[in-house]
């Protein structure tokens, strides 16, 4: 628990006294051209780099790797259940452009490589978008789902993940929640990305699809592995400081081999302010763990 706790402290420190912020937060008129400019920079880099290539075949691979669904419809918090069906349309059209893509060895996936800037004249409309811990509306919104659907569906293949980003506040009160929370990956066109590299020796394909109800897919191989891989949590808690809340875990993944443990290894590390409100009832109902920092000084924990 030591250990726990010093390393939330240092959390805490990092959040509470920033050593750098980013240039575009300082000078907010700055932040589209700067955008702008990473754009153009990694349109660039991509078309350069060999490894940043897929194929797209009509028939698939008969063995499945990896597996996975996400619902459609989930409570979060206040927000317009229209927007939710806005998403369901946005996911569809991505979905088509992913549907079959085949990775080869050492190649690299590219969500926005593939799926493209979305543009209305595409079929793409306003859905739901977080900017800061804002909701709002914007062209695309919702396809933050199937990135976080991707990378977790990845995470359980031979496949080593060179770029995803995590959002940076907790926004929704848990609401039929299956995966540790801080599993998703989010994204903003050619800027954040989610890239995915296979390095197996045999090809990687995606099989992906929208049901009434769920985004399903699944990975396939034209071999069956021997590889098994589990994603799990540890240290799961809400950190109170003062009014505020946080929270935090640590993701694992676990590897075995003909059912011998071959490795463990942290994958990523989670800690973001809380957007709603905490109460009480809450916490007990969904038997969360409370860490209070409220008195404490974070000086007396290094």
């Amino acid at each position: 628990m030591k250990e726990l706790e010093k390393e939330i402290a240092r959390r805490i420190d990092q959040y509470e006294n920033p050593k750098k912020i980013a240039f575009s937060r300082r000078y907010p008129v700055l932040k589209k051209p700067i955008i702008f400019l990473h754009q153009i920079g990694r349109h660039v880099r991509y078309f350069l780099d060999p490894h940043v290539r897929y194929e797209k075949r009509g028939d698939f691979f008969p063995h499945v790797i990896a597996r996975h669904q996400s619902v459609l419809r989930r409570k979060l918090g206040t927000s317009d259940p229209r927007l939710q069906e806005q998403k369901i349309i946005n996911l569809k059209q991505a979905v088509k452009k992913l549907d079959g893509i085949v990775i080869e060895p050492d190649h690299i996936f590219s969500f926005w490589k593939i799926v493209g800037k979305p543009r209305y004249k595409d079929g793409y409309v306003d859905g739901m978008l977080l900017s800061h811990g804002r909701v709002i509306e914007g062209i695309g919104g919702g396809l933050c789902q199937l990135s976080n659907f991707l990378y977790w569906i990845f995470l359980h293949t031979s496949a080593e993940v060179l770029e995803r980003y995590h959002h940076s506040h907790d926004v929704f009160p848990d609401s039929g929640r299956t995966l540790p929370f801080g599993s998703g990956a989010t994204l903003l066109y050619n800027f954040v990305d989610l890239r995915i590299k296979n390095v197996w020796k045999y090809p990687l394909q995606l099989k992906i699809w929208v049901t009434d109800t769920h985004l399903k897919g699944q990975i396939l191989a034209p071999f069956q592995g021997e590889e098994k891989i589990h994603i799990f949590e540890k240290n799961h808690v809400f950190v109170k400081r003062g009014k505020e809340y946080f929270r935090y875990n640590e993701i694992y993944r676990e590897k075995k081999v003909g059912g011998k443990l071959q490795k463990i290894e942290k994958i990523a590390t989670n800690f973001a302010p809380v957007l709603y409100e905490v109460t009480e009832e809450y916490l007990k109902e969904n038997d969360f763990t409370v860490l209070d920092f409220t008195e404490k000084k974070i000086s007396d924990t290094k």
